[in-house]
């Protein structure tokens, strides 16, 4: 197939690049680009099925995009009501103001499933050609090494990776442009990077967002209120803190963000957000309550100084797998949209001066905007967490009083994964070698499995694993004596088990069929053996509703 824009990823970001290229294309701004030669991949079976966050919107960038947004997107509720808590175990310590940064008045509570799933009929609408359940598989270079386009996954493979009766070769798509909108850890964004070694100044670190949606049985929690939590169950030397959003029909998006850059290998992200659920606020809100829907992904913390360069011959990357979220707001949905606004903009100029070798420009384009300046006023504002919870805040109010610096303009980071410490320099290694377990209830707190069944997760079960570990006896020798296997702790689905074998030796389990498509084992594996790859398109989640 030829093209002449390919994006692949149907999120915020992709969406808006596309809608974005239709409207110069409209106005007699893109020369010789036509709609039908824009296509839009998406892993998912529908569009916005993989999609999940809180989410509170910022319609900066959507009403710049769509000016007449508020009358037919679907908001769910306007932000009214909110607070801040310091949580302990047994008490919540309401803040006497609400920090700016957490000021979400006249913002909008949303499902960015919902406002995916509008996005992408927009686009459709417009003529652009998106395929669903197409992963892409691999990025395709020219002699120069120039990006020229993707090769789709082969469908119908088994286990083995041998032709079952259906089986459906991949596709070369070649391409002028390879829009890489995959969101946070893109497989296809990690292979252009460690292909053309791409970094940012600070390495890229991030958090994992478990979330459940509940049926509230009155309206205790109204639509449009939020609430912010720091401290407990986070540990105080860890970065993370959790939401409630009030929705429509008495329903409530609860979740907790974990750091990964923690020492203890057995932090258990899901346990952390079970153990959450059981504070006295949030039981009593909860209490008579129904879970239903789940979900799990991470999201790029880093900030202005872990954004690596994201515009090269023939290749632009936006949204999450550029990097492009606020660390402070937690707030990524309106600077993906404008990336990708930006993104189309860069592709239109080159096209008019026909060089598709030169599209850096869009970096800088960022970097001026006001997208690039709301980053850059917190460039240092994780790395000011390095130490815990208090020091991070009060780096924070020294960072928002020098505009973003801090005591120095630069603050390092260093990978999570490198943070992990071996059972034998952890100071309790009794404690670290225990997994801490919340008692679940399965109608308050539920363990992974009961919360894998409700993310809607599927995968056909007779096809070649999408978890690549490359050296599974590390697994059952050195990280079993050195991590414990950590894998069993930080997968919020399970994928992970070590299983005893007739020798009594551990040997790793996969059960890839559960997985979420949060990719933190790719992110915090110890030894980086881990590799996330697409299952077979269509493959994952469904978080209709999240």
């Amino acid at each position: 197939m030829e093209a002449d824009v390919v994006i692949v990823g149907a999120g915020p970001a992709g969406l808006a690049c596309a809608l974005r290229l239709c409207q110069l294309i409209d106005s007699g701004q893109a020369g010789a680009l036509s709609k039908d030669n824009i296509l839009v991949l998406e892993k998912a079976r529908e569009v916005g099925a993989h999609m999940l966050s809180g989410a509170v919107l910022d319609p900066r960038a959507l009403a710049e995009l769509l000016p007449d947004f508020a009358a037919e997107a679907p908001l769910q509720a306007t932000v009214g009501r909110e607070g801040v808590f310091l949580l302990s175990s047994h008490f919540a310590l309401p803040f006497p103001f609400i920090p700016p940064p957490l000021k979400n008045h006249g913002n909008f509570v949303v499902s960015l499933n919902q406002l995916v799933r509008w996005l992408g009929e927009k686009v459709e609408a417009q003529g652009v050609t998106v395929f669903t359940s197409v992963a892409g598989r691999d990025l395709l270079f020219d002699e120069s090494g120039r990006v020229n386009g993707i090769r789709t996954d082969d469908k119908g493979l088994d286990r083995t990776g041998q032709p079952k009766s259906n089986f459906e070769p991949g596709s070369d798509i070649r391409s002028k442009i390879v829009i890489l909108a995959e969101g946070p850890r893109g497989s296809l964004t990690r292979q252009l990077h460690g292909k053309l070694a791409l970094q940012g100044r600070n390495p890229q670190v991030f958090g994992l967002g478990v979330k459940e949606l509940w049926q509230l049985p009155d309206n205790r929690f109204p639509a449009g209120q939020v609430f912010h939590t720091m401290g407990w169950p986070i540990p105080p030397d860890l970065y993370g803190g959790g939401w409630l959003y009030g929705l429509p029909q008495n329903r409530l998006s609860l979740g907790l963000v974990t750091g990964l850059e923690y020492t203890d290998p057995s932090t258990d992200p899901h346990t952390l957000f079970q153990a959450f659920k059981t504070h006295p606020m949030l039981r009593r809100i909860l209490q008579g309550g129904e879970m239903l829907r789940y979900g799990a992904k991470v999201v790029p913390l880093g900030g202005w100084y872990a954004i690596p360069p994201n515009a090269g011959a023939g290749w632009l990357v936006i949204g999450d797998s550029g990097g492009y979220l606020n660390p402070q707001r937690l707030k990524g949905i309106h600077l993906a949209i404008k990336s990708g606004m930006l993104a189309a903009e860069t592709v239109v100029q080159s096209m008019n001066r026909g060089d598709l070798t030169q599209l850096e420009s869009f970096d800088q384009r960022m970097r001026e905007s006001w997208a690039g300046e709301e980053l850059r006023r917190v460039r240092n504002f994780h790395q000011g967490f390095e130490h815990g919870l208090w020091p991070g805040l009060a780096h924070a109010g020294l960072q928002t009083m020098t505009g973003g610096r801090g005591l120095r303009e630069f603050y390092p980071a260093t990978a999570g994964h490198t943070r992990m410490q071996r059972l034998d320099q952890l100071p309790n290694r009794n404690e670290a070698l225990e997994r801490r377990e919340v008692i679940t209830d399965r109608v308050l707190t539920f363990n992974k499995l009961d919360d894998v069944y409700y993310s809607g997760t599927r995968h056909e079960e007779d096809q070649p694993p999408h978890l690549l570990v490359a050296d599974t006896d590390i697994c059952s020798g050195r990280c079993v004596r050195e991590y414990g296997n950590p894998c069993q702790h930080f997968c919020p689905a399970q994928v992970y088990e070590m299983a005893v074998d007739e020798q009594g030796i551990k040997r790793l389990k996969l059960n890839p069929s559960n997985c979420v498509h949060c990719k933190t084992c790719d992110i915090m594996d110890p030894y980086q053996i881990i590799t996330w790859v697409p299952p077979e398109g269509g493959g994952g989640p469904s978080y209709d509703g999240m």
